[in-house]
């Protein structure tokens, strides 16, 4: 396996080992086959930093729809998969840290999203190279079993677009993966529903869904592009316990709540779905349906290993859609001298949006430069 230094994902880590007297310019780009690059400059006292791609991501071996197809049966990728989570993770950075620290010394992490959620197991089973750890919009729910029933039952509270409307079920309603949660999404999904309908301009015609909007919303949907996602995302709240496909079993058992025709008959808002992987993805997203096998097999597994052993500045947003901020409070009351900045200036793109603030009020709070609250 390849792991790709230099370059960064959303969901990657930035390691930091030392001062530099100059501006430290990070090109971060989303996880998966697709490269939307976002960048953004640590403006102040900034760092000498090593930016890299988890395995599967980027260019560290990446993950892709054809390159899996690679692997002829299900079972052997899923056992393959199994590797790809943060336990292993956690690995490649020591394996890094050891080989470009001066001496195999201790290191500044920083994490976001995902990689909030390894940077807690790093603390875990690695503590020995860590200097100092920024969490930015990802402290994971903690416990034995799986939790993802845990985050999908607090977020059926508090997913909802205030306007409702009619659409279509449940496909277009995981639009909420996209379109919500981030500062420019809300917008992106105004101009998307606003193109919806082709204009009639003959008397006879029927209205009909215009190929923009069918355009917009493949293009935006890349569940089946970014596959290490949608394959592993449910294991990631796992340990020793299987998640059962944790987002369609909570999602049924308040379906009345998310039936959008239902909803439009009865002139109730509609609610839209955040990160939630449901199996019939599977069949119905043509690119997916070789991996539905593999996809079960992952769901029904009960062995995944420990993650999290827990007895750290963190950036928490409160109103962020990804990861809730109730359960980051419970997590974070387990986590030894974790300092958090719970905030609502930021939603879960913050270190997108403002990532030099972001970043330096971290850094201040764990320099003794800001006030801890």
């Amino acid at each position: 396996m390849t792991l790709a230094l230099m370059t960064i994902s959303i969901n990657a880590a930035c390691s930091i080992t030392e001062s530099a007297p100059a501006n430290f310019r990070l090109a971060c780009s989303r996880s998966g086959a697709k490269s939307t690059k976002i960048m953004f400059t640590f403006r102040y006292k900034v760092h000498k930093g090593c930016a890299h791609a988890q395995r599967g991501t980027g260019l560290s071996t990446p993950l892709t729809p054809s390159s899996m197809l690679q692997i002829e049966s299900a079972e052997d990728l899923a056992r393959y998969l199994e590797h790809f989570r943060a336990d292993n993770i956690v690995n490649d950075a020591e394996f890094i840290r050891e080989q470009m620290v001066p001496d195999a010394g201790k290191w500044t992490v920083h994490r976001q999203s995902y990689g909030g959620f390894c940077a807690v197991t790093y603390l875990s089973f690695g503590p020995q190279g860590l200097k100092q750890v920024l969490l930015t919009g990802g402290i994971p729910p903690i416990g034995n079993g799986c939790t993802a029933d845990s985050v999908y039952w607090e977020c059926i509270r508090q997913i909802r677009l205030p306007s409702g409307g009619i659409l279509t079920p449940r496909g277009l309603q995981t639009i909420g993966l996209s379109g919500l949660g981030s500062s420019t999404g809300f917008e992106r999904l105004h101009y998307m529903l606003e193109g919806a309908w082709d204009p009639v301009i003959e008397p006879q015609a029927q209205k009909q869904l215009s190929y923009y909007f069918l355009s917009t919303f493949e293009r935006w949907s890349d569940v089946d592009t970014n596959l290490l996602y949608t394959l592993l995302h449910e294991s990631i709240y796992c340990q020793g316990a299987s998640s059962q496909w944790s987002a369609h079993r909570v999602r049924s058992e308040h379906e009345h709540i998310f039936d959008a025709i239902e909803a439009a008959k009865e002139g109730r808002p509609m609610f839209f779905t955040g990160e939630m992987i449901f199996p019939w993805m599977f069949d119905e997203i043509p690119a997916l349906r070789w991996f539905k096998d593999a996809a079960n097999i992952l769901a029904e597994k009960e062995d995944w290993p420990p993650q999290y052993d827990v007895p750290v500045a963190g950036a928490v947003y409160h109103d962020d859609m990804f990861v809730n901020f109730k359960l980051v409070q419970e997590t974070a009351s387990q986590i030894a001298e974790i300092r958090l900045w719970i905030t609502n200036e930021y939603m879960h793109s913050g270190l997108q949006d403002g990532g030099s603030n972001v970043f330096d009020h971290l850094m201040g709070m764990l320099n003794g430069k800001k006030p801890l609250f």
